[in-house]
This record gives C-alpha cells, structure tokens and sequence, in this order.
C-alpha cells in the first residue's frame, strides 16, 4: 500500500514554542509510571560500578542493534510495510523489536499510522505543539490511554495470531534481552579476569543506560524532527530534515522526506543523505529474508530536487 503524504495538520493549530507545559498528574499517574522512572533513576548506578573498555564496545554494538530494530522492523516494516517479507521471518521482526523495549509491533505501528494522519494537528498525541518539546519526547507516553494498542489502524496485521500472541507478550523481550546481558557479562567477567568488565557494569550500561538512550534517541524523532532542521518538501505539519538525527538514529532524521512519501523503505531519497537503516536493509534484502523494498517515485524525487 504505497503512502503518500497523510499528514493533515491545519494552519489554525498554532505552534507553540516552549520546552515544557504543565500538565495535571491523573490519579495513578506516579504509580502506573514507577518502572520508567526507576530505570532512568538507575543511570546514576553506574557510580557505584565504574566502566571499562569491553563494557562500552558491548553498550554500543547493543545499542546500534536495538535502533535498527525499531527503524528497520517497527517502523520501515511494521509501521509502513514498505518492504515485503515471509510470515515466520515478519514474526521474528516483531520478536527482535520487543527486545528494544517499546511495546509490542503493533502498539507502535498503530500509534505511528495515527501520527501519519494527523501530524501536527490536534489529535496528534506527541506534536511538540501540544505541549512542548519534552512533551513529545516522553510525556505524552505516560498517560493512560496510551498503553492501549489502535487496533483499528493495524487490521492488516492484526490478523496474524503470532502478533496478536506477541503484542500481549512484549515484556518477554525485555526480560530475555536483561538475561542475556547479565549472562554474558558473567561469562565475560570470568573468562576475561584482567579485562576489568564485570557482569554489574554490563548491566548498568548494556541493559540500563543502553535502553535509556535508545528510547531517547528514537523519541527525537517525535519531538526534534518536528522542530528543527529544514524542509525540502511543504508538507501541512512540522516535519524537518535533521542531518545530525539523521546519523543519530541511522537515517530516521529525513523526517520531512518520509512525511512526504511514508510509503519508502529509505528516508534519504538521494545519494548523499546518509541512511544506514536502508543499508541495512538493503544488504539483509540479498539473503532474500525480504525483497519488494519500496522506492519513492520519480515525481517526488524531482519536486525534492526543485
């Protein structure tokens, strides 16, 4: 289903431009969020076990591998279908991205399919118009309603058990990937005794700080794509090209190309626009694990290039 652009935010909705906006807590509201607090509170664990050179090359290849799951698979694939693949290799993109700690592939495909439609207008729930920059980084995240997955934007997955089984049982992603982490750095302690990594640095900053900085990295795209950088395209919302967030989340930061076409598999529609996602992509294509990657057509290209 090839996209063209869906973003539909009206003039009338003004842009406000502060970093935050107040809001008041629901009832619930500490208590419902206490996990993401703790997790960005256990940062500062990191004084109490120090850091070596293994821990920080293992932190980075994890880190890497954890953005290319949400930009490869939850967004490029689940979200835009922007690439074909077989039915057991789609369910184990969905498995890979649970690792990445974002909820199940169709919690974040519909909550994404919905921002294509209305972005920047009222209903968009992350707009940095709606509350500011940190608002659409992470606020928005801490309501209620949106733990609830649009089930009515993902029909077209929805009808595929193993993701329905995989969208109630998400956590088991966080919890193998914590298990991993702790296991390995036990093994790499014991085998590697004058390395100086032991199995609590490994998961203070391969499970704690990794997760953390990949959930801010990819929120950016949210929050700084739709308020800084330029725009190639006019497009009725905020959306921004940003080489640094480019480079920062492996190609999402074309973020006003891919509003005009969200159908793409790439996000940087020319040569020079660096986009490691679609590299990536392209070379797991020759295993022929996925095929049929989506390009933006000729007219959008020559209209970027004008």
């Amino acid at each position: 289903m090839a996209q063209e652009s869906l973003s539909a935010g009206p003039a009338s909705y003004q842009k406000r431009k502060f970093f935050w906006k107040p809001r008041p807590k629901p009832k619930g509201y500490w208590k419902r969020n206490f996990p993401f607090f703790l997790l960005h509170v256990s940062v500062l664990s990191a004084v109490f076990t120090g850091i070596s050179w293994p821990v920080v090359v293992f932190t980075l290849l994890a880190f890497w591998a954890r953005v290319f799951f949400i930009t490869g698979f939850y967004h490029r694939y689940f979200s835009h279908r922007s690439f074909k693949t077989s039915r057991p290799f789609q369910f184990v993109m969905g498995l890979l991205g649970t690792i990445s700690m974002q909820k199940g592939p169709l919690w974040w495909a519909g909550h994404h399919r919905h921002h294509h439609s209305h972005s920047d207008d009222e209903s968009d729930v992350h707009s940095p118009r709606k509350g500011g920059f940190w608002w659409a980084q992470v606020g928005w995240l801490t309501e209620d309603d949106r733990n609830d997955t649009r089930w009515d934007r993902v029909k077209d997955l929805s009808q595929f058990r193993e993701l329905r089984w995989l969208e109630n049982a998400y956590p088991l992603g966080a919890l193998f990937y914590a298990a991993f982490v702790i296991g390995f750095g036990f093994w790499f302690e014991y085998a590697f005794p004058g390395s100086g990594a032991t199995a609590a640095q490994f998961f203070v900053f391969g499970f704690v700080w990794c997760t953390v900085a990949l959930m801010h990295t990819t929120y950016m795209i949210n929050s700084g794509s739709h308020m800084w950088g330029s725009q190639r395209f006019k497009t009725d919302d905020d959306s921004r090209n940003n080489l640094f967030l480019a480079l920062l989340t492996l190609g999402e930061g074309w973020h006003n190309n891919h509003h005009r076409y969200p159908g793409a598999e790439r996000n940087g529609f020319y040569w020079y626009e660096i986009d490691i996602t679609h590299y990536l992509l392209t070379m797991l294509s020759w295993t022929r694990l996925i095929w049929d990657l989506r390009e933006p057509p000729e007219r959008v290209l020559a209209e970027g290039s004008q």
